[in-house]
C-alpha cells in the first residue's frame, strides 16, 4: 500500500482515506472470492496493491479531464477500470468481460462500494462492437489485455468516439508498435504518443495513447476469432 500511495504523490494523484478504504475492500472481496473462482493468479497482498491497483494508477493520469464515459474491454476481475473508477467515482465506466464469473464479481463489488457509475457487462468485443448503444459512443476506451496489439485494437477502436482515445498498456518496446501501423490506420486512429511508466516496481512498461480521428468502418471488429487468427 505505501508504494502505492508514494507512487500516486510523485504523479500527483490524490489519495483519500475513503479511496484507500474501498481499495482495501475490493482487495478483500477479491481474495475470498479466488478461493472459488479463478478471478486472478495473484494472491499476495503485495503483488495486488503493485501489479493490479499501481498498474492501474499509470493509467489514470492519462485519462483526459474531460472524459466522462470509460469502456475496460476485458477487464477480468476489475482492471484497470474499477479501480479507476474508485479514484474518480464521478466517470461513467463500464466494465466488459466475457466471462460471467468474473461479471458476477464485479457487480458485487459495485453493489458493496455503492459505485453509483459503473456498470458491469458480460460479452464479447465482437459482439457488442456493433450494438448502437456502445458503438463509438466512449471517451475513453481501456484495455489491459495479454493480446499482441493488431488484434486489441480490433476489439477496442470500435467503441472510441471520433475525438476519443485508446489507452492500451503495453510492455516497453517498439516491435509491437510498428506491426500495428496498418490497424491503427484501418480502424481510424492515430498514433498520439507513447509513455514510458517510470517505476522499478513496474518495469518495462508504456502505455500507448491512441486518437480515434476518424469513424471505424463498419465491418469491424469481424467475427469472433478472426482479429486474432488473421490480424490486421
Amino acid at each position: 500500500m505505501e508504494e502505492f500511495k508514494k507512487y500516486a504523490e510523485k504523479e500527483g494523484v490524490k489519495i483519500t482515506d475513503k479511496m484507500i478504504t474501498d481499495l482495501e475492500t475490493f482487495l478483500k472481496e477479491l481474495l475470498e472470492w479466488n478461493e472459488k473462482f479463478n478471478l486472478t493468479g495473484i494472491t499476495d497482498p503485495s503483488d495486488i496493491w503493485h501489479k493490479h491497483f499501481m498498474d492501474s494508477l499509470t493509467v489514470f493520469k492519462s485519462i483526459p479531464e474531460c472524459a466522462i464515459k470509460i469502456i475496460d474491454i476485458g477487464t477480468g476481475a476489475g482492471f484497470p477500470g474499477l479501480v479507476i473508477q474508485i479514484l474518480n467515482p464521478r466517470l461513467h465506466v463500464t466494465l466488459m468481460d466475457a466471462t460471467g464469473k468474473k461479471v458476477e464479481f464485479l457487480k458485487h463489488i459495485i453493489q458493496k462500494l455503492e459505485l453509483k457509475n459503473a456498470v458491469a457487462i458480460q460479452n464479447r468485443a465482437e459482439i457488442l462492437g456493433h450494438h448502437l448503444n456502445y458503438r463509438e459512443s466512449f471517451d475513453v476506451a481501456l484495455s489491459r489485455a495479454v493480446a499482441l496489439l493488431p488484434t486489441l485494437l480490433e476489439y477496442v477502436m470500435p467503441f472510441v468516439k471520433i475525438g476519443g482515445i485508446f489507452i492500451a498498456q503495453k510492455k516497453d518496446g517498439l516491435e509491437e508498435i510498428e506491426s500495428s501501423t496498418e490497424a491503427i490506420n484501418t480502424l481510424g486512429g492515430t498514433l498520439k504518443e507513447k509513455i514510458k511508466i517510470n517505476s522499478e516496481i513496474l518495469p518495462e512498461r508504456q502505455l500507448l495513447i491512441i486518437d480515434k480521428i476518424k469513424p471505424t468502418p463498419k465491418e469491424f471488429p469481424r467475427a469472433e476469432g478472426l482479429a486474432k487468427k488473421r490480424p490486421l
